[in-house]
């Protein structure tokens, strides 16, 4: 399923995660989502979930999806262009990311896990030694805003998950919050008059700072051009953007791939 060829230890641990997370949480019987089940939740959600085609298909178990992307590490610096692959799964909360890129001839691998509410990142240079390694709460928080951007923009039909709670701003936003363990994060999604998302943003995740601490920082991701990937409607185009006091600072541009639902492994 995946393009990731190269044999490297981020990618061992990767498949070695993903085999845990497939032995753990393997598929159940598929159920559909149906109208009744989202009538709780806002209007604006309501009408993005039957755009997108999540009501009158399979609730999502699992997810599988590819990017390239432009990354940045600051304004002003050229793009690196990058390809990831990652696994989301809704029964236990989790989230596998490997990204693979290369800046003037030099790979790079970056790897996020989040499992049993608690989250990892690592980035290695050519395999050999680590530029980034970090865990605990306050990276767990932050991913757990991640994790929820993953929800509301490439699974909507998980929208109905008891563990999120919603509230109504007007017609075209509300505000969601996800509680996983004793992380609570929130967000507020802003629609369009098509009932397609345009935007999620989130006061509760922090940006790793050049000296190793986490700062908490307003992050967005505008997301455009939607596409049927199975019978659903998902956005191909997606930014991740800091707004820093003095400036905000896209620092990734995302184009979806491939997503998949579902999936056996």
């Amino acid at each position: 399923m995946t393009t990731l060829t190269a044999c490297s230890t981020s990618k061992k641990v990767f498949l070695e995660k993903k085999s845990q997370e497939f032995a753990s949480q393997p598929l159940m019987t598929e159920k559909v989502l149906t109208g009744q089940e989202i009538t709780h939740l806002p209007a604006c959600v309501q009408k993005y979930l039957v755009y997108t085609g999540a009501v009158g298909r399979s609730k999502t178990q699992n997810m599988c999806i590819e990017f390239d992307a432009e990354m940045y590490r600051k304004p002003g610096d050229k793009p690196m262009k990058s390809y990831s692959v990652q696994y989301n799964f809704y029964g236990n909360y989790s989230r596998l990311f490997l990204m693979k890129a290369s800046k003037m001839g030099i790979p790079f691998r970056a790897l996020h896990i989040y499992t049993n509410e608690q989250a990892s990142f690592q980035v290695k240079v050519a395999e050999l030694f680590k530029v980034v390694d970090i865990k605990g709460e306050e990276l767990t928080k932050a991913e757990t805003v991640t994790l929820l951007n993953d929800m509301c923009i490439f699974a909507p039909g998980s929208l109905t998950d008891s563990r999120l709670t919603w509230f109504e701003l007007d017609a075209l936003s509300a505000k969601v919050t996800l509680t996983n363990g004793k992380y609570i994060v929130s967000a507020i999604l802003y629609f369009n008059e098509a009932g397609e998302l345009i935007n999620f943003i989130s006061d509760d995740r922090s940006a790793l700072q050049d000296d190793g601490t986490m700062k908490q920082v307003r992050w967005s991701t505008p997301v455009s051009e939607y596409k049927e990937f199975e019978g659903r409607k998902i956005p191909t185009l997606g930014k991740t953007i800091w707004h820093y006091p003095e400036g905000d600072f896209t620092y990734g541009v995302f184009t979806l791939k491939s997503i998949k639902y579902n999936v056996a492994q």
